[in-house]
Order: C-alpha cells, then sequence, then structure tokens
C-alpha cells in the first residue's frame, strides 16, 4: 500500500486495534478484526488511491467488518436459541478505589451506548477524524454524523450523570 514507515503503520494499528477493542469489547475478537482490516485492505489496495484518506479507509473497513459480525453473530443466536443454548456471561469488574470506580463507572456507561454511538464517538473523539472522515468511514452523510454524535454525547452525559431519560419514542400512523 503507501509508502508508510514502520513507526506510521505501528501507530495505525494500535489505533485501529483501539478501536476495534471498543467495538468488540474483547481482546481477542479485537485482533482478529484488525486482522481482517488489513488482509482486506492489502487484498483491494488497489482500490484505495489517496494517501491521505488511508486512516479512514482502514477505519471505514474495519467497521463494515464488526457490523458483519455482528448479522452472523445474531443470526448464530437465533439458531442456539432454538436449541435453548443462547446464555451469555456478563463481565466481573473489580476494584475498590473511588476514581477506579468511576472510570469504570464511565467506561460501563460508554458501553451501554449502541456500537453506531460508540463508533462515532471513538472516530472523532479518540481518533481525531473530521467529520468528514467520519463520514467516509462509516458510509453515512455528514449531517448525519453531527446529530448521532450529538445524540451519542448526550446519551453518555445522561449515563454518566445517573439520570438516564427513556428513549423517546415516535409515534407511527
Amino acid at each position: 500500500m503507501h509508502d508508510l514507515d514502520e513507526q506510521q503503520w505501528r501507530e495505525l494499528l494500535q489505533r485501529l486495534r483501539r478501536f476495534a477493542l471498543w467495538l468488540t469489547r474483547e481482546p481477542g475478537s479485537a485482533d482478529d478484526l484488525v486482522q481482517g482490516t488489513v488482509e482486506r485492505a492489502l487484498a483491494r489496495s488497489s482500490q484505495q488511491r489517496d494517501a491521505d484518506a488511508l486512516r479512514a479507509w482502514l477505519f471505514t473497513i474495519l467497521y463494515r467488518l464488526f457490523l458483519d459480525g455482528k448479522r452472523r453473530e445474531r443470526l448464530h443466536a437465533r439458531w442456539l436459541s432454538w436449541f435453548g443454548n443462547a446464555e451469555r456471561e456478563e463481565e466481573a469488574l473489580g476494584g475498590n478505589i473511588e476514581n477506579i470506580v468511576l472510570a469504570q463507572a464511565d467506561l460501563q456507561a460508554f458501553a451501554r451506548l449502541s456500537a453506531e454511538q460508540r463508533a462515532l464517538l471513538l472516530l472523532v473523539s479518540i481518533e481525531g477524524l473530521s467529520y468528514k472522515e467520519a463520514a467516509v468511514a462509516l458510509q453515512i452523510p455528514i449531517g448525519t454524523v453531527m446529530s448521532r454524535l450529538s445524540r451519542a454525547r448526550a446519551a453518555l452525559r445522561e449515563l454518566t450523570e445517573g439520570n438516564p431519560q427513556p428513549p423517546a419514542l415516535r409515534r407511527l400512523k
């Protein structure tokens, strides 16, 4: 692909892994997702011509692979539920220092956001992508990025301040 030096590749892979880890919430799955992203990018390197858009393109691939995996998981969960084996385990978090507990509560609130909201917050707030780059990465209009990001920030604020609002329901006619 593009003429990136080893340090630039390391940094890019760390960013991809961090994003994948927040999406999957599991280190092994995150590593698999990053590996799949790199494999797909290498196989389709002829499709990506703009060196400046490489980062957004890789995030796009990673996010699409994540969504495809989620669709497969839902399908498999349905199949398993037919056989009565669709139970999930909850993770146990430890720690007794107040700051750790507060940080974990914030992370749990973040984890309760939808995958779309987490992806937007991570891409824009953590990875530093512009709204336009995030729109390209997620393949949605820039206006949708801005409105979803606003709602994601509001939802996270509500969850971390301890007074979550029930979701607004739309009336269908």
